[in-house]
């Protein structure tokens, strides 16, 4: 929610369109301890996750940075939604780490038609608020050259090995139709 979410912010405010997904089967955030996680259903609004939080501890909520993440959020789109229950084709998805491209994948190969094509590029950043902005500008970066392409079917190999040998993080990216 924070790395997809700073990107998806960092974007839309460049002007791509663009939308965002979690590929879990529940959101998950850091709770009061490690092993009690806040757990909310897919489509629960982010005001109502925001006020969940802030009635449960403003303090703890406040200082990890958990309502600051939440209140921009819920000024970007109202509540987070999984990948796999869209049914939009793109033509471009990005990841921040290589479990959440493996779930991406899965869920197109799993897919009846088989005649779009996507192009799935996966960039490594941590799970925190520093990488997370970091992260946006990259994929910012890595869109704009993207679009710059006049053919990026055929272009696209060589701009990832030289955007990975840049940004010094491993890409990882495949091709699939769906």
């Amino acid at each position: 929610m924070n790395r997809s979410m700073e990107a998806h912010n960092f974007l839309s405010k460049k002007g791509y369109r663009v939308q965002s997904f979690g590929t879990g089967d529940k959101v998950k955030l850091p709770g009061a301890a490690p092993d009690r996680p806040n757990v909310y259903e897919f489509g629960t609004p982010y005001d109502d996750i925001y006020q969940d939080l802030l009635q449960k501890d403003r303090e703890l909520y406040t200082r990890n940075g958990l309502l600051h993440m939440l209140d921009r959020n819920r000024r970007i789109k109202p509540h987070p939604e999984r990948f796999q229950s869209t049914l939009e084709q793109f033509n471009l998805i990005l990841t921040c780490e290589e479990r959440v491209y493996d779930q991406v994948i899965e869920s197109l190969e799993g897919r009846d038609s088989q005649t779009t094509p996507v192009h799935i590029v996966n960039i490594e950043i941590q799970d925190n608020h520093e990488e997370a902005t970091i992260g946006a500008f990259l994929m910012c970066d890595l869109v704009a050259m993207m679009a710059n392409s006049d053919d990026l079917d055929n272009d696209i190999d060589e701009m990832l090995q030289d955007f990975e040998a840049k940004c010094q993080r491993p890409i990882l990216h495949c091709l699939l139709f769906y």
